[in-house]
């Protein structure tokens, strides 16, 4: 069995320490294999934040661990830092590459950054990143579960959250799709759901959002606790699930939401 991670909009500087330590007692239980931050790491893009956010990652149990920037994580107040060195505290913390992947028997994970000095919330992904995700799709076996992770979300459900929606999701939902990505993961709204794309987006292949809810932050919505997913595969079948695992503040751990099972489309890719 293989097992994801995936937490997004930790923004460290605004973390419930309570919630912490009922995450990093999840992984603990759960020993993922790989653990997928989404962006948003930090609240300010500070370096006591980042501090705190490396902290922990290098805490948290899993056997790889992965992290893309998201919107927070580019100063927002320090104009020259944020034109000349946006990622450097970033990068500091964890590392130059900010679209890192990740490919072993049964999973591929390809992570594609958003972020731009110049946007201040918005998102986008570029006709290169899209051509450059496409042919790391196609060069993996069709057998293996594909996730490509944004930080802005390609799909919404709320017309509230329309103008937070990744800009170019549409050239890249039907390009990912057709090249056999499976879901697509993010963050960005604080609202956690799974929802299949393919009629909504007449895709050529059935496609998934995945979205994670705020994972240690205060900055919660209405409705919608802190929450991380964990994605099941069993190698060589054509299903996996995404659970959805809620803190539940009475117990001071997480606790399973939802889950929902995916048949995944396993036709050839274009």
């Amino acid at each position: 069995m293989s097992l994801v991670l995936h937490l997004s909009d930790t923004h460290f500087g605004t973390e419930r320490a309570e919630v912490v330590d009922a995450l990093l007692q999840l992984a603990r239980e759960q020993q993922p294999d790989v653990a997928i931050l989404s962006g948003d790491i930090t609240q300010r893009s500070r370096t006591p934040e980042f501090v705190a956010a490396r902290k922990f990652i290098d805490a948290l149990t899993a056997r790889s661990k992965l992290v893309l920037p998201g919107n927070h994580d580019i100063p927002l107040f320090e104009v020259w830092r944020r034109l000349f060195a946006p990622y450097r505290n970033l990068r500091r913390a964890f590392g130059r590459e900010l679209e890192p992947d990740y490919e072993d028997d049964a999973v591929l994970i390809i992570g594609v950054n958003t972020t731009s000095r110049f946007r201040h919330v918005d998102g986008r992904v570029s006709s290169r990143q899209i051509e450059r995700v496409r042919r790391r799709l196609l060069r993996s076996p069709v057998s293996r579960l594909k996730l490509v992770v944004t930080h802005q979300p390609v799909h919404v459900q709320n017309v509230e959250d329309e103008h937070n929606l990744l800009h170019g999701r549409r050239a890249a939902m039907q390009v990912w799709s057709a090249a056999g990505a499976d879901l697509i993961l993010g963050g960005h709204i604080h609202l956690p759901f799974t929802q299949a794309l393919r009629e909504a987006h007449q895709l050529p292949r059935e496609i998934w959002a995945v979205q994670a809810g705020t994972a240690v932050s205060r900055r919660t919505r209405a409705g919608a606790p802190n929450s991380v997913n964990l994605i099941r595969h069993q190698p060589g079948t054509a299903k996996c699930s995404v659970e959805r695992w809620d803190y539940d503040a009475d117990q001071q751990r997480f606790a399973t939401g939802s889950i929902t099972e995916i048949a995944l489309d396993r036709r050839s890719p274009d």
